[in-house]
């Protein structure tokens, strides 16, 4: 059974060979028994480009970084290796905002 993914909550992803293993934040709501088993992620990267589509949340489970909301990809749940943070809303407010921003929406 794969790990229950709580919109806000930051977890090890791995994300395939060339995107690595690295921080991410839940951005899709939790799925039903129906659903396909899918999560909607934001990476973390501590490459940290300027860009107006990258959050930086100062978090004490996180290196200095930013959530590139340019990034968001859809990865299968068993991907999430380990919980280690939530956001705040607040904080999840920005990256939702950076999202927004980003596609258009």
């Amino acid at each position: 059974m794969p790990p229950t993914a709580d919109r806000g909550a930051v977890w090890i992803v791995d994300l395939g060979m060339a995107a690595k293993v690295r921080p991410c934040l839940i951005l899709s709501v939790p799925t039903d028994p129906q659903d396909r088993v899918l999560v909607t992620v934001v990476p973390h990267t501590t490459s940290v480009q300027g860009t107006r589509f990258e959050v930086a949340i100062p978090a004490s489970f996180l290196k200095a970084g930013v959530f590139d909301a340019q990034q968001v990809v859809t990865v299968a749940q068993a991907r999430l290796i380990k919980h280690i943070g939530d956001l705040d809303p607040a904080e999840l407010a920005q990256v939702e905002d950076a999202v927004r921003q980003w596609l258009g929406l």
